[in-house]
């Protein structure tokens, strides 16, 4: 039997996926679902070794397709915000074998899809949370015989520092170890109810609050995203006993806590999850007193499948500031040669374990670059102190971290230099106040041409996702670069004047 298929199967027999006002689809009805899934993408011809994309809006539906299809091929969910160009290359890298759509799917997404020959398998909803059915073209009927421990079950594209993102290949053996590493830290049983208002194209929301759950017996109640209106009656609604947002999605919610007519203490939470980015301590602080909770920072990334280090429940202590012991896989700091680095010394922190992937897809000089040997390098720089607690003090590469979403500058240099009135163009991240960075970019226009901020923001943000359209954007006559022509995209923030 497919590992993620005997994780949820022997879980429980309770509810195992929730949404608001509807009834929830129990663990028996899920793992009968995914076995009818299984024998629809193989009469559709979907193999094992095959990658299926699947562009569908936030919800139950898309953590129970996650759930179902991952047995049997590689997942891929994809944004369905995304621009045609960034579709159009994602899935060019993918090779996808089908797409899986919904009614409602936004016509750039079928476009694109038919544009590329894909074959489109149409999910139809249910009336509980979570149930649907697959209308895919029939062909031979193959028995259909789940994925192995090795297959690739979970492809999730990364930004790097080139304009091409990144596949990370996750198996089933990967997702399984991490999902049975988060319930363990958060010792999640079938009493809990997580109330996931992250999106499901990302791995923080497929791993911590689905498959952690799923592997633990408990619920997950999706909402349809995130919306800090609506979150406390959800939270009421569903009884939830946790949720786990990034900082920014804290901020918001801590902004409308005071406009409850009840307390939100009275909530049933056990605690509150944060990850993807840096808690600052005072949002932690004001959490804990809001809610009467503990508040868990966990520190994770896409090609450990999600978490490495996480702070423990009471009664263990929880350090502010620090993003807690390793938590599953080993975590160490090494120095620029690969050597580990005793207690209390910076260097780069890495991770080696049955949660982390063994490379990039059709990428091996990325693959190269992120090891020592059967190491992880985070590209995050910290340390590790005398009892095995982790601190992030930065990061070693260029990425743009807006609170969790990672924005590679060179593709909104690449989408600047589009306009016919560019020259020259140099995104960087620049401090924020909630979201700890966002993009800004320095512009230097051709001679004699002329174009403003807003209609370059505009020009951006027809080819690229709203998150990644810089919030700043500074004219200058030249950019700044160093002795071998290279533009100093690292500090210049600091050299505009910016850090504030």
């Amino acid at each position: 039997m497919s590992p993620l298929l005997r994780l949820i199967g022997e879980a429980g027999g309770g509810a195992a996926i929730g949404a608001p006002n509807r009834p929830p689809l129990t663990y028996t009805e899920l793992v009968a679902q995914a076995h009818r899934v299984g024998a629809t993408l193989r009469a559709a011809g979907v193999a094992p070794a095959h990658r299926v994309a699947v562009v569908l809006p936030n919800g139950p539906a898309l953590a129970s397709a996650f759930a179902c299809i991952a047995p049997w091929c590689a997942v891929a969910p994809l944004n369905p915000a995304l621009k045609a160009g960034e579709l159009n290359t994602h899935l060019e890298g993918l090779d996808a074998a089908a797409v899986v759509l919904a009614s409602g799917t936004p016509a750039v997404v079928r476009q694109v899809a038919a544009h590329r020959g894909l074959a489109s398998i149409e999910l139809i909803e249910g009336d509980a949370a979570g149930a649907f059915t697959l209308d895919a073209p029939h062909g031979q009927t193959p028995a259909a015989a789940p994925a192995g421990a090795d297959a690739v079950a979970l492809v999730l594209h990364t930004s790097g520092t080139t304009a091409r993102p990144k596949m990370v290949p996750l198996t089933q053996a990967n997702l399984c170890a991490s999902a049975r590493h988060i319930a363990a830290t958060l010792r999640l049983g079938p009493e809990d109810v997580c109330l996931n208002v992250m999106p499901l194209f990302h791995v923080h929301g497929l791993m911590a609050p689905v498959l952690a759950s799923l592997a633990s017996g408990a619920t997950v109640h999706c909402a349809p995203g995130f919306d800090a209106l609506r979150f406390f009656g959800w939270l009421e609604a569903a009884r939830a006993t946790w949720y786990s947002a990034v900082p920014t999605m804290h901020q918001a919610i801590l902004a409308r806590a005071p406009r409850q007519r009840a307390r939100p203490a009275h909530a049933r939470l056990r605690f509150i999850r944060s990850s993807s980015a840096p808690l600052p301590a005072k949002v932690m602080e004001e959490l804990e007193a809001v809610f009467g909770a503990p508040v868990i920072e966990a520190y994770a990334m896409t090609e450990a499948a999600h978490q490495m280090c996480s702070n423990p429940l009471p009664p263990a202590p929880r350090k502010a500031g620090f993003v807690g012991p390793a938590a599953g896989p080993d975590v160490a700091v090494f120095d620029a040669d690969g050597t580990a680095l005793p207690a209390g010394a910076e260097g780069e922190i890495v991770v080696r374990g049955a949660n982390v992937m063994s490379g990039y897809i059709d990428n091996p000089a990325a693959t190269r670059e992120a090891f020592h040997g059967d190491w992880l390098r985070t590209g995050d720089q910290g340390f590790m102190d005398a009892d095995g607690y982790v601190k992030v003090t930065g990061r070693l590469k260029e990425l743009v971290n807006r609170g969790g979403e990672k924005i590679a500058p060179l593709e909104v240099d690449h989408a600047l230099l589009a306009h016919p009135a560019v020259a020259e163009a140099c995104a960087f991240a620049a401090p924020h106040p909630r979201l700890g960075e966002d993009v800004a970019a320095m512009v230097v226009l051709k001679d004699g041409a002329r174009v403003d901020e807003r209609a370059l923001q505009a020009f951006v943000g027809r080819r690229l996702a709203r998150f990644k359209v810089p919030r700043q954007i500074i004219f200058a006559a030249e950019l700044p670069k160093g002795a071998t022509g290279k533009v100093q995209r690292t500090g210049l923030a600091a050299a505009l004047g910016l850090l504030r």
